[in-house]
């Protein structure tokens, strides 16, 4: 193991070989099933879609620790790992699953102190936590602020767009996709403890309000049936 130091630095080479090693580890989980992956037929579940999650919840994770003081590092590459697994276990034992695949891969590719090791491992083991974030470390915390921001905004929004076309819709009910949109982000915001989160959440939601704004101007007889208040 690792010599036990402060301020460890993963560097931009080691960060990329991880990236190229969490986009494989998704890629072989899909194609190592016969049914072409597990729920392949909502993109969302695909491997290309889980692994621009994952380099999107990193760089607004980065942010945030760095805004708040967190061990940047930690959070970089707990978030990489924190959804490597979710293509080829259950749902409810993903995050215990990531937490053993960085464990493993930071335990025999790299000169990193166990405090290190560990501290990734369990902010990705903890990343599904549901309670309180001030019950979990600040950088446990940057990581789900991440992971519920990601949802929130533009991307979420052309996800649920995206979603009209499986169940069916018409662009006559995007109005009301979008109002889920709001209705899921005003939840995840509820659960964001740090100003930078709060930041990042505020000004996504007031992008697709207006963009929800501009759908209800410009399509003529759109269906409004259950638009919430905004």
């Amino acid at each position: 193991m690792g010599v036990e130091i402060k301020g460890t630095r993963v560097s931009e080479a080691d960060f990329e070989d991880m990236r190229s090693f969490v986009h494989d580890y998704l890629a072989a989980s899909v194609e190592s099933e016969d049914d072409g992956g597990r729920m392949r037929w909502y993109p969302w579940h695909s491997a290309e879609y889980r692994f621009n999650h994952i380099l999107n919840v990193a760089d607004i994770a980065a942010r945030i620790a760095r805004e708040e003081g967190a061990d940047r590092d930690v959070v970089r590459v707990a978030a990489l790992f924190h959804d490597v697994a979710k293509l080829e276990v259950d749902q409810d034992v993903h995050a215990e699953e990531g937490a053993r695949i960085a464990r493993e891969y930071l335990e025999t590719r790299g000169e990193y102190p166990d405090s290190f090791v560990a501290e990734v491992a369990q902010a990705v083991e903890a990343h599904s936590y549901q309670g309180d974030l001030e019950n979990v470390s600040l950088e446990t915390q940057c990581l789900i602020e991440a992971d519920l921001l990601d949802k929130v905004g533009a991307n979420g929004t052309a996800l649920m767009l995206l979603r009209m076309g499986y169940e069916a819709r018409t662009h006559m009910d995007a109005a009301k996709m979008v109002d889920r949109v709001l209705e899921r982000s005003r939840d995840h915001v509820d659960r964001i403890r740090s100003e930078t989160g709060e930041s990042i959440a505020h000004q996504r939601i007031k992008r697709v309000r207006w963009f929800r704004e501009w759908l209800e101007a410009e399509v003529a007889e759109m269906d409004r049936e259950g638009v919430t208040d905004r």
